[in-house]
């Protein structure tokens, strides 16, 4: 599996106003009922469910995002294996277990900490994990400030995620400080829980691609301990104008055709000037809400009394971007 193919209970530690949105794009379920099965759509690949609902929900998430077909290939494979593992076994055949470790490569809001969630209730939905819960981490929950205390924290962390995944948000950053850094003890004891657990702990590391190539090369061995590694891709264009539009439907509010055009004359001018920063779905979302409190503010002062209508249209004057107007209407 190459590193182009390679989210019911869940537990966040870290704080959430650094993950995006789920966003959905609006597709035709195609669905076949019987009496015993029914059938969904995979990135265009069937799955057969028997009497499976909380799984037909999950899978039927995941194809509702938006992009992120690699991504969906990747599941129905993992789905493929563990359905052809359970044939297998009633047939008396051999089944080995897998390791599911993963490293997420992305810049930030391409939907790595989502997947990760729906992740997670798949592999309890299919018995790969016995609770499911997704445990959200970074540098400062895992590194502590003096020798052993590091050991400790990562270990209380790994218990509070035995049965699910233990999700490690921009883990690179545990090696930036060198040898003498207590990152390294981190690290040390994430490797240890992976062969100890690997049957019932999953271990998720995410970040940015360049920086998480650099750090999988600081221990020779470590690449080769995460079997799945995944690139998610910046979302194009059109599809960060339909993200922006299902955020928008979801909070009730209307794009205005002039609106939509501005927001995207500015999302052309974000990824081609300042790619290095651009946070593609998680700065549509904040864009959105930003216009969201304009347009109160222009509601509340110029229009007496708002109409229904007048409370879901979202004017051009409510999108006020960081940027050159000029430029952007040049985009």
């Amino acid at each position: 599996m190459d590193g182009n193919v390679l989210s019911n209970e869940r537990t966040i530690v870290t704080k959430n106003t650094r993950q995006i949105n789920v966003v959905f794009k609006h597709v035709e379920r195609q669905h076949t009922v019987s009496s015993e099965k029914s059938k969904l759509q995979l990135n265009g690949k069937a799955i057969s469910l028997e009497k499976n609902e909380k799984l037909s929900e999950i899978i039927t998430e995941l194809e509702q995002m938006i992009g992120l077909e690699k991504i969906k290939d990747l599941v129905y494979e993992i789905y493929a294996l563990l359905e052809v593992t359970k044939m297998r076994e009633e047939a008396g055949l051999q089944s080995n277990k897998h390791v599911y470790h993963m490293i997420f490569k992305g810049n930030p809001g391409t939907g790595k900490t989502t997947v990760a969630r729906i992740i997670a209730k798949m592999f309890h939905a299919l018995d790969v994990c016995s609770k499911g819960q997704l445990v959200e981490v970074e540098r400062a929950d895992l590194v502590g400030e003096y020798i052993g205390h590091t050991a400790n924290k990562t270990r209380n962390l790994i218990k509070k995620s035995v049965g699910g995944i233990l999700f490690v948000d921009e883990a690179y950053s545990l090696a930036r400080g060198g040898e003498k850094d207590f990152g390294k003890e981190a690290i040390d004891t994430l490797v240890k829980a992976m062969e100890d657990l690997k049957h019932d702990f999953i271990l998720i590391l995410a970040g940015y691609s360049s920086e998480m190539d650099d750090f999988l090369k600081i221990n020779p061995g470590l690449s080769s301990r995460f079997p799945i590694q995944v690139e998610f891709p910046d979302y194009s264009i059109d599809q960060l104008v339909k993200i922006s539009e299902l955020m928008m439907k979801e909070r009730e509010y209307t794009f205005l055709p002039q609106t939509l055009m501005k927001l995207r004359n500015h999302l052309s001018y974000e990824k081609r000037y300042n790619s290095h920063q651009f946070s593609n779905a998680r700065h549509v979302r904040n864009q959105i809400e930003k216009a969201i409190r304009h347009q109160a503010v222009r509601l509340l002062n110029d229009v007496k009394s708002p109409s229904k209508q007048d409370l879901m249209n979202m004017q051009p004057e409510d999108f006020k971007f960081d940027t050159h107007s000029n430029l952007e209407k040049n985009v």
